[in-house]
C-alpha cells in the first residue's frame, strides 16, 4: 500500500494537506475536492480503508512496522499534519477573508469546483445512459442539499456523536462540505465553540463520531472506486457541479439567526447577480476582481491537473 516517496514527494504532500484543511474551514468547500484535485484521493480512501482486523494483527503478529506500512501510515501522517497545521494558521486568514471580503472568496471557490467539475468528467471514459442519470442525480441532490435552511437541534452526546460522523462523510467526499453539513444541523457553532474552549468532552465525542463515519464510509467508498469507477466519478462530479449554488459569490441575506455569542449571522441567501448584488445590499460587487479571482482558481486546478498527469 505505501509508496516510496522522496522528502520533496512529503513536501508536496503536505502542502495538499494544508490546501484540504483550508477548504474544510469553509462551510461549502470540501476537503475531498482539493484531495481529488491534487490526485491523492483515492489513495486517501484506500488508506483509511486498511485500518481494520488485519491491521490489529499485523501489529501484534509481525510489529509496528509492518502495521504502519500496511495502513500507509508515512502518507497519513503527513497529510494530517498539513491539514493540522492549515486548521491552526491558514484557516484563520481563509475565515477572515470570508467575513471581510466574501464575494472575492467564493468566487476563487467557485472557479476551483467549476474546474474541478471539468477535470473529474474528464476522467469519465464512456458515457452512456446510467453515467450520465448519475451525474445528473449528483448535481440535483448536492444542489438541493445545498438550499435547505440550516436548522437548530438540541446539543446532547448522541447529536454530537451523529454530527461527527455525518460530517466526516462529507468531508471526504467531493462537492460536499463537512462545515456545510455541519451548519444545516445546527452544530457548527456549538462545535466551533467547544474547540475554542477546548471543551474535550464534546470534542471527544465529536472526533469518535468521525472516526466511526470516516472508518465506515471509507470502506463504501474504496468498493465503489473498485468496482464502479465510472459511474463513482459521474455522480462525484455532478455533485460538484450542484454544489456550484452554495459558493455563488453574490448572495443577499432574507433571514439571520444569532449564534451562541449573540452575533448577527445570515441563515437564508439567495444567489443573485452582480448587478443586482450592489442595488440590494448597497455594496460593491468588486465583479472584475472576482471574475480574476474566479480565472485564478481554475487556472489553479488546471495546472495541478496537468502536473499529475506528466507525474502518472
Amino acid at each position: 500500500m505505501s509508496q516510496r516517496r522522496s522528502l520533496k514527494d512529503y513536501f508536496i504532500l503536505a502542502c495538499k494537506g494544508i490546501l484540504m484543511g483550508a477548504a474544510d474551514a469553509v462551510p461549502g468547500v470540501s476537503g475531498g475536492t482539493i484531495a481529488f484535485i491534487t490526485g491523492i484521493y483515492e489513495e486517501l480512501i484506500g488508506s483509511i480503508r486498511r485500518f481494520d482486523i488485519d491491521a490489529v494483527k499485523l501489529l501484534f503478529s509481525d510489529g509496528p512496522g509492518a502495521f504502519w506500512d500496511h495502513v500507509n501510515g508515512n502518507f497519513l501522517v503527513t497529510l494530517l499534519s498539513g491539514i493540522a497545521i492549515s486548521l491552526l494558521t491558514l484557516s484563520h486568514i481563509v475565515l477572515f477573508m470570508l467575513a471581510t471580503y466574501p464575494v472575492m472568496l467564493w468566487s476563487f471557490f467557485f472557479g476551483l469546483i467549476l474546474a474541478s467539475t471539468w477535470v473529474i468528467s474528464r476522467h469519465i471514459t464512456h458515457w452512456n445512459m446510467t453515467s450520465t442519470i448519475l451525474f445528473l442525480l449528483g448535481a440535483v441532490s448536492a444542489y438541493v442539499v445545498t438550499s435547505i435552511v440550516p436548522t437548530e437541534i438540541e446539543v446532547t452526546s448522541l447529536a454530537v456523536f451523529l454530527s461527527g460522523a455525518v460530517a466526516i462523510c462529507a468531508m471526504i467526499l467531493p462537492g460536499i462540505s463537512g462545515s456545510f453539513i455541519l451548519l444545516l444541523l445546527g452544530m457548527y457553532g456549538p462545535v466551533l465553540l467547544a474547540v475554542k474552549n477546548l471543551e474535550l468532552s464534546i470534542i471527544g465525542l465529536f472526533m469518535a463520531g468521525c472516526a466511526v463515519g470516516l472508518l465506515s464510509f471509507s470502506r463504501l467508498l474504496n468498493w465503489l472506486f473498485t468496482s464502479y469507477r465510472m459511474f463513482t466519478l459521474a455522480l462525484m462530479s455532478g455533485f460538484l457541479l450542484g454544489s456550484l449554488n452554495k459558493v455563488w459569490p453574490w448572495k443577499y441575506t432574507t433571514a439571520y439567526t444569532f449564534d451562541r455569542q449573540g452575533k448577527q449571522i445570515p441563515l437564508v441567501q439567495d444567489n443573485v447577480s452582480p448587478f443586482n448584488y450592489e442595488v440590494l445590499n448597497g455594496q460593491d460587487s468588486f465583479m472584475v476582481a472576482s471574475i480574476a479571482l474566479l480565472i485564478l482558481g481554475m487556472a489553479i486546478v488546471l495546472w495541478m491537473e496537468r502536473v499529475q498527469s506528466a507525474n502518472r
